[in-house]
């Protein structure tokens, strides 16, 4: 139990920054955190040892984010419940205010997969292999999707929209 404490401890932040670059929402990403460590906790024997644990816990942590995000596009939003502003993910490196709330806007527009790529390239400075090994795809379709992603991200900059 106090090896998974510490092993929780040590990538929980890591976890955070993937959940809420899918979720968009502090707070859900908070659950999505505490969700996918009752899940690794309950699967921990499943690990078969083959990459980095840290790659095991992340990609149960997408898996969870993305199913939650599309559990919430299927049920009614109450308004009051909607978020005061959107977590800042890669776009923290804008300067301008009128480019970060079109790079904000954007971002919401990807996919849950383009969205934790870039989490995790840009947020956790991942290398590109095991942003593959963690996501389950292969590295062309990360490569791929993220120079399409940054691509994107410039262009919307670049006009001041989304």
């Amino acid at each position: 139990m106090d090896g998974f404490e510490e092993l929780v401890r040590e990538h929980a932040s890591a976890m955070y920054r993937v959940a809420a670059a899918i979720v968009r929402d502090a707070s859900l990403a908070e659950d999505v955190v505490q969700e996918s460590i009752i899940s690794a906790w309950d699967n921990l024997d499943t690990y078969r040892g083959e990459g980095p644990i840290r790659n095991w816990l992340l990609r149960i942590t997408h898996n969870k984010a993305v199913s939650v995000l599309r559990r919430s596009r299927e049920e009614p939003w109450d308004p009051q419940k909607l978020p005061d502003r959107p977590v800042v993910g890669p776009e923290r490196r804008v300067i301008d205010r009128r480019d970060l709330e079109a790079a904000t806007a954007h971002l919401d527009g990807l996919d849950e997969l383009s969205r934790s790529i870039l989490a995790l390239r840009v947020g956790l400075e991942m290398p590109y292999q095991e942003i593959a090994d963690t996501l389950g795809i292969s590295l062309g379709q990360v490569k791929i999707r993220l120079l399409r992603a940054r691509r994107s991200l410039a262009a919307a900059v670049e006009r001041g929209n989304p």
